[in-house]
């Protein structure tokens, strides 16, 4: 069995993805307290807050103690290396860089059998992944760049994806072309929910809420096309800011989806109709939190919230947006349970503890993109 211990976990989309993979997560661990319910509620693993840079291997060793093998997993916050939070090549000092390192120190620390990171392709830019990655020193090493897509994620959404064991070689399982479903779609995915108005809510799902619309903007929604952009409405309509030649540039803003292609990446601001091509394919409003969770492959029973108490646009946004897609939890477990039984003939019992336990293990990561 895989003990595992989910570092950043959030509400939970990697630690559910993990889980329906067949990896039994033992804890997530995360400093932000409004986790906790959505976390606990769809999970079996304990919630355990805490600021990561206070954890300590010892503590980790105690948690797996109940796995034959032990995987530390994580996406430290992103932020710092997005493309959001960039202007042109420069990048903003931050104190989440420094949560990366933190990864490689309990990776140091606690010796894992096993190690799997999610991020934004932007880090392997940066000394800080250098440094991660020769903190891995003993391990097996394999890292890639994704689209997402490929994995049955209706998004247009590249991700960094690192395995690393010391066991054997390893590597993220080939995607299968389009899926058992088929190609993804927005369709496939979110055409099955209650239509709503701007500022609407499905009065049985409270995250199932659109934001309100002024009148402005229902104007501007009712004139766009799927697919399409604010430059096909007309001049009337278009903001003092794209009038100008720096706003040219920005053709996505204010746009909607398409119902048979994919969404775009899903944000921490995609409930807002201005902050991307966020509008419904066909209801004059932006997506909902709902069907943003359900974009990021979060099933549709998934609880966000405890019963009467309404959803806040802001903070689930941020949440929904940071996750890691359940279905990419799911192909990191498979990959994982197929490399133990490809290495398992070779090693049948435990690997010991100790960075002598994987000498000779080369590392093997690579740039290429799906």
């Amino acid at each position: 069995m895989i003990a595992c211990v989910d570092l950043f976990c959030g509400l939970g989309g990697l630690t559910h993805g993990l889980t329906r993979g067949g990896v039994s997560v033992v804890a997530g661990i995360d400093e932000d307290r409004q986790c906790r319910f959505p976390y606990e509620q769809n999970n079996e693993a304990k919630f355990i807050e805490l600021d990561v840079r206070k954890l300590s291997g010892g503590r980790l060793r105690d948690l797996w103690a109940c796995g034959t093998y032990s995987l530390l997993a994580g996406c430290a916050p992103c932020q710092p290396f997005s493309t959001y939070s960039q202007k042109g090549r420069g990048f903003r000092k931050d104190s989440k860089w420094d949560l990366v390192a933190d990864f490689g120190r309990l990776v140091l620390k606690s010796q894992p059998d096993l190690v799997t990171m999610e991020n934004v392709p932007q880090l392997i830019y940066h000394q800080v992944f250098r440094t991660f990655c020769e903190s891995l020193s003993g391990y097996h090493l394999w890292w890639k760049v994704i689209e997402c897509a490929t994995y049955g994620v209706p998004q247009t959404r590249k991700r960094l994806v690192l395995l690393a064991s010391r066991i054997g070689p390893i590597a993220l399982s080939p995607p299968v072309a389009n899926g058992p479903d088929g190609k993804p779609t927005v369709r496939k995915f979110i055409s099955h929910l209650s239509p709503l108005g701007a500022g609407d809510s499905d009065p049985t799902d409270a995250l199932h809420s659109a934001c309100s619309l002024s009148r402005l903007n229902l104007r501007r929604i009712k004139a766009s096309k799927p697919g399409g952009t604010w430059r096909d409405w007309d001049v009337s309509l278009i903001a003092r800011c794209h009038r100008k030649p720096s706003g040219e540039t920005y053709p996505s803003v204010y746009g909607r989806m398409e119902w048979d292609a994919l969404s775009p990446t899903i944000t921490t601001q995609s409930f807002g109709y201005g902050n991307g091509r966020f509008g419904h394919p066909e209801q004059d409003r932006a997506i909902t939190l709902r069907e943003a969770a359900i974009l990021q492959t979060f099933p549709d029973s998934y609880r966000f919230l405890p019963e009467g108490v309404r959803a806040r646009f802001n903070v689930l946004g941020r949440l929904i947006g940071n996750a890691v897609p359940v279905r990419i939890g799911e192909v990191i477990a498979s990959s994982l349970l197929n490399h133990l039984e490809t290495c398992c003939g070779q090693a049948t019992n435990p690997v010991p503890t100790g960075r002598q336990a994987a000498k000779g293990g080369g590392k093997s990561g690579r740039r290429e993109l799906l």
